[in-house]
């Protein structure tokens, strides 16, 4: 007796490629994260909705609330000396302060980076605080810790703007905001922010407790701190 043969080959159904499309853009961004995707340039164009409902959905404020939960745990296993020597590190955009509003009208990193329609969102002063984080910089203030901000924004085109920016926002308190002056010009973000850091602690005397951003150029190479925090961000990279 012969018997049609039957294939054992799942039917196809539409979701299937909506699914596959959900499940690579969750390993994609997870992989940014890591650091296992390295000199990304955009975001994938399939990702496009993915990276916008993660960021506008609520999960991103989720993962900052978790993340800064943890900080301030270990903040206050911390005690902080006498001597003003008690330092901590924090990143600036997308990091005190957020870009979303502009990185909404770059497809949400979809788009290539333009650094002069940067340059013009930023001249504005109109980046928001990350509320997360100015909890944790008032928390940082509070107990006693001089807080330096360093971003690689440029010194003579945008020192004023983003000084201006962070007092309306509410952080205020901080020991120096550093930005990136003629002499640092050219260098990766890696080698600027770990000579600024090396100053702090090599030439001033400082102790890094701790060093928040949203990139990993932010946190790698010399004089990282005592512990480093990596807040999401799938939107960019900077190297």
């Amino acid at each position: 007796m012969l018997s049609k043969p039957v294939s054992t080959r799942p039917h196809w159904r539409p979701s299937e490629a909506h699914d596959s499309a959900a499940s690579y853009c969750l390993s994609w961004r997870l992989a940014v994260e890591a650091n296992d995707i390295y000199a990304w340039r955009t975001v994938p164009t399939q990702c496009l909705k993915h990276v916008e409902n993660y960021m506008t959905g609520g999960q991103y404020e989720r993962d900052l609330n978790f993340i800064m939960e943890h900080i301030i745990d270990y903040i206050d296993t911390i005690e902080v000396s006498d001597d003003g020597l008690d330092a901590w590190i924090l990143d600036v955009d997308d990091t005190c302060i957020s870009n979303l509003i502009y990185y909404r009208r770059k497809r949400f990193g979809c788009d290539p980076y333009d650094p002069d329609g940067f340059k013009r969102w930023a001249l504005r002063g109109g980046c928001p605080a990350i509320p997360a984080v100015l909890r944790l910089f008032n928390k940082l203030v509070g107990r006693g810790f001089k807080v330096f901000l360093v971003t690689g924004r440029d010194e003579a085109t945008l020192g004023q703007a983003t000084l201006d920016n962070l007092q309306n926002q509410g952080f205020i308190g901080y020991q120096s905001l550093i930005l990136r002056s003629m002499a640092y010009k050219g260098q990766s973000a890696v080698k600027y922010k770990s000579e600024i850091r090396s100053q702090l602690e090599e030439g001033e005397g400082y102790r890094i407790w701790g060093n928040v951003g949203d990139q990993w150029s932010d946190l790698q190479g010399n004089c990282t701190g005592n512990r480093a925090f990596k807040l999401p961000n799938p939107m960019y990279f900077v190297p």
